[in-house]
């Protein structure tokens, strides 16, 4: 079986990578069957020339892969029929941006398999750069509180080149004693915590948050069961949660009340109730200045998430009065970070990541006969039609 590492297509580009050069190795080393082709690519965060140096063939021509291994959505141009793609299609929620990219995956005979519908047995993801958006996202929060308040200016991520860089820049600023929420206890939510933690930043209880009065930077760590109740009085949980969003109602303005930053991580299904609605925002007692929505969810769960903002341009002026977006130095603009790539901003550290737990979870299953499943799973499409497990994409399509 061969298998081939494309280039990124998609505008703006793209620099991360499904396997680093080493990773690549590592997969042609425990599956000696396996042949491999790499694409060329000015932007990728490897340069051709490491791949080269290992014996991977870097090439134009992916006509003889079989398998391809992307990040981003490849254009509809670039696709080549009949073969297996991997990569981020954004298509399994009806993105109508992504519609046309689906109907050519089936008039193209391509089997599309989605990095999001990689899950285990059980539906739980098993691969993301979920992690690293947590990190970078957090890493924007402080440096976005900077800015508003022209207390420090910390470079761009994108400038710096790993996780520890980031932090080693983190820890040279003064920071006043404020107080920081962070929502969300999966890969995202962890992420965001690393950096937290990096800082030397303190973890305190839910009841000290919401009570005491700090002389210097803390956090609080929640999830559901702390910026959700249920409407009837009764306890609730994640799981009920996920199965009965509509039975439960914001809790969160105890928190908007005394924090100062609120970086967001959380699970949102859609049709979820709003935690961070506009009149917790205008309220007399609101204390947030700073909103770094990672999940970034438009017309979602964060009411001053009124778009999603750009590497380039990340952060965006909040007036909660008016519910619309300002200069952010604006007096009454609540700062608000969006980015909904932020894991390009990272790549090296993303990608060896991700290839990592991908040559872990997922490889294996092409050469065990897919004996998980894990690939039936997560075919979207094969043989120009949708599988059942994805057929409620068929008005979509049609």
């Amino acid at each position: 079986m061969k298998f081939g590492i494309i280039r990124e297509g998609k505008t703006p580009p793209d620099k991360r990578v499904v396997f680093s050069p080493q990773e690549l190795l590592t997969f042609k080393n425990t599956y000696p069957t396996a042949t491999f082709k790499v694409e060329s690519s000015p932007i990728r965060v490897f340069k051709d020339e490491e791949y080269e140096q290992l014996g991977f063939e870097i090439t134009e021509d992916m006509a003889d892969c079989d398998v391809l291994f992307g990040v981003k959505e490849v254009p509809i141009e670039k696709l080549i029929s009949n073969k297996t793609y991997f990569f981020f299609s954004h298509t399994i929620k009806k993105q109508i941006y992504n519609q046309k990219l689906l109907k050519a995956c089936l008039e193209k005979n391509i089997r599309l398999i989605d990095h999001e519908t990689l899950v285990d047995n059980k539906g739980a993801r098993l691969i993301g750069f979920g992690r690293y958006a947590g990190i970078v996202g957090a890493y924007n929060a402080f440096r976005a509180f900077g800015i508003k308040f022209d207390l420090f200016n910390l470079k761009k991520a994108e400038e710096l080149k790993t996780q520890k860089d980031l932090i080693d820049r983190l820890n040279k600023v003064l920071l006043p004693p404020i107080k920081v929420v962070l929502t969300g206890k999966g890969k995202v939510g962890f992420g965001a915590k690393e950096i937290l933690d990096g800082m030397k930043m303190k973890e305190v209880s839910v009841e000290k948050f919401l009570t005491k009065e700090f002389d210097e930077p803390v956090y609080v760590h929640i999830d559901v069961e702390d910026y959700y109740k249920k409407i009837d009085g009764t306890t609730g949980s994640f799981e009920d949660f996920k199965k009965n969003p509509l039975d439960y109602t914001s809790d969160f303005e105890k928190f908007s009340k005394v924090a100062d930053i609120f970086i967001a991580g959380h699970f949102y299904k859609d049709g979820s109730p709003k935690i961070l609605t506009k009149e917790m925002l205008n309220h007399a007692n609101n204390a947030i200045k700073v909103v770094a929505d990672i999940s970034c969810d438009i017309n979602g769960p964060i009411d001053c998430t009124l778009r999603a903002s750009t590497i380039a341009d990340p952060i965006y002026g909040y007036y909660p009065r008016e519910n619309k977006e300002v200069a952010i130095d604006h007096p009454a603009a609540v700062v608000v970070m969006a980015v909904d790539n932020l894991p390009c901003e990272l790549p090296k550290d993303a990608s060896e990541g991700f290839g990592e737990i991908f040559l872990k979870e997922i490889i294996p299953a092409f050469f065990d006969n897919d004996k998980e499943g894990i690939l039936e799973r997560a075919t979207i499409c094969e043989n120009g039609k949708l599988t059942e497990r994805f057929s409620y994409l068929t008005d979509f399509v049609q």
